[in-house]
């Protein structure tokens, strides 16, 4: 395997200050592009679009940290275990995150977000539009434990 190596578009501005489960669909934060490497015409027709994919580091997690096994999700002995590639925790190989979020606005270099989860400082590696034709084709399934699980996190 090769080393890939990727450098930050931007960072999570505002929003919580830690990382927590659920609820996240109360926070609002802001994307702020690097000045540097972009300007707003990186963004021109980005306002049309009502969702994000946003692709994250998760910056503060200690490397000592990550899970390469199974475990019980949310450390919960009452769903079945599960190994890192079958769920979302942030524990994982190459600390990397995806979500999808609402977006509210677009000013300049900033953004603005509702739903993101990472937290205030988080490097952003990538910015996608969401489009319906991207998601799953056909019913999708998971277990009743990921169901539960993401009752409360949005």
């Amino acid at each position: 395997m090769r080393t890939i190596v990727v450098e930050p578009v931007g960072t999570v501005v505002g929003g919580r200050g830690e990382a927590f489960d659920d609820d996240w669909n109360t926070e609002q934060a802001l994307i702020r592009l690097d000045g540097t490497r972009f300007g707003p015409e990186a963004l021109a027709g980005l306002d049309a679009f009502s969702h994000l994919e946003v692709v994250f580091q998760f910056h503060l997690v200690d490397p000592s940290s990550v899970n390469i096994s199974a475990r019980h999700p949310r450390g919960n002995p009452d769903w079945p275990k599960a190994g890192i590639f079958a769920q979302r925790g942030k524990n994982r190989p190459n600390l990397l995150g995806v979500s999808r979020c609402r977006l509210l606005a677009v000013e300049g270099l900033d953004i603005h977000v509702r739903g993101l989860d990472a937290i205030d400082g988080t490097p952003i590696l990538d910015v996608k539009p969401y489009m319906a034709e991207f998601g799953p084709q056909g019913p999708t399934v998971q277990p009743e434990w990921a169901t539960e699980l993401m009752r409360a996190y949005y």
